[in-house]
Parts: C-alpha cells; structure tokens; sequence
C-alpha cells in the first residue's frame, strides 16, 4: 500500500530543517512551566498504574522531550516519522532509544505501553485521519495506560512551504480539545484533565492539552 501524501510531505519537510528546528525549539521547555508540570503529572500517573511498562514519545523530533521523560523516571523511548530528527536524537541521547516510524501503523505490541505522550504531533495529522491515530494509541496502550496530548487550539489549518529559509511542504491542524476529548471517548479512552494556555511570546494560537486514560476491559 502506497504511504499518504501528508506523511511522505512531513516527513521530507522535517528532515530538510532538523538543525534549524532544535536551534529555534531547543530550550522550550525553559520557559513553559506549565507544560514541565502537566509532563511530571503524566508521568506521576504513568508511575503510579503502570510502574513497569515503557512509555513512548510519538513524533519525538530531537528527543528533547524523551529525555524530560526519562528523567521523571519513565522507561521512554521515542518514534518519529522523519530519520533525520531521529538520527539527531540518537546522536544527542545515545543513552535512549528512538525509532523510526508512523503513529498511523506502530510497530509496537497490542497493550504494551503505560504511557502515551503525542507532544505537538498529531498537528500534522488531517482531521479526518484522527480516529484512526486514536485507535492505534488505544492498541498499543495497556488497560489504565496514560495518553497525553498537546497541540495548538484553533478551527483552521495552516500551511507552509517555506521554513527557516528551507523548502518544506507542510500543513499543520489546529484542534478543539471538546473535539480531542469527544474522539478519544469514541476510542476507548477516558479524558481525565484538560488544560489551555494562553498564547505566549511568537505563538500565534492558545495551547491544549488533554490527558487521558485507556479504559479497562
């Protein structure tokens, strides 16, 4: 079966800007407290019901936010679509693992994960395409297993074709967390936490976050 277009764009997009990327985003977290905090909440929950079970960071880019994982004390690995970003987090955090691979067709076992974190990447994803996205997260995940989302909150999609003087190919989907939260109950999974923030610095959008978990049984 041939590969979505919207894949084969973001993938080639993000490896043609993968050391511009981390110049611009590579200390976000310093100055987001309230995303360090909801991080060390997910992790707290994974710890808590699922204490042996590794957690995966989808779309992980560099790796920066692996490695956050990992020193919350979670057994995180990373997966991103695009080999240059993942190649650059292997590179930076050879103590990690990170693979390359599509949150569309995981390759992960049924009910393997106690955690879940989609930070910033199923903003590339269309729309129409979330079910499916959340219905893998709900395969790999255990029963009580931890889903974290984060994303820009908005009702339109931006589109980019230029990137720090790079071409890129590149759509980014704005989200309602009603919408995230609706979609992830159809799936199977129990939104216990929602959070926005207002928009901060050169960010155009206020920010969402949702946290969930898999429903047993």
């Amino acid at each position: 079966m041939s590969e979505a277009p919207f894949l084969t764009a973001t993938r080639e997009s993000y490896d043609n800007t993968v050391l511009e990327y981390v110049d611009m985003f590579g200390d976000h977290l310093a100055g987001s407290p309230l995303d360090r905090a909801l991080l060390a909440v997910f992790a707290e929950r994974v710890r808590a019901d699922a204490p042996d079970r590794p957690v995966v960071d989808i779309g992980c880019g560099p790796g920066r936010i692996t490695t956050v994982l990992h020193r919350l004390g979670l057994d995180a690995f990373g997966v991103d679509l695009s080999p240059g970003m993942v190649g650059y987090a292997r590179r930076t955090y050879p103590e990690l693992r990170f693979e390359v691979g599509s949150m569309l067709g995981l390759d992960l076992p049924d009910d393997s994960l106690g955690g879940l974190l989609a930070y910033y990447s199923i903003i590339h994803v269309p729309w129409e395409r979330r079910p499916e996205v959340f219905a893998e997260f709900h395969r790999v995940l255990a029963p009580g297993g931890q889903l974290m989302l984060a994303f820009q909150i908005g009702d339109d999609v931006m589109h980019r074709d230029e990137a720090f003087g790079k071409p890129i190919n590149c759509d980014w989907y704005r989200q309602q967390p009603d919408d995230i939260c609706r979609l992830l109950r159809e799936a199977g999974f129990e939104p216990w936490s929602t959070a926005t923030r207002e928009p901060e610095g050169e960010e155009k959008t206020a920010q969402g976050y949702v946290l969930a978990r898999k429903l047993p049984g």
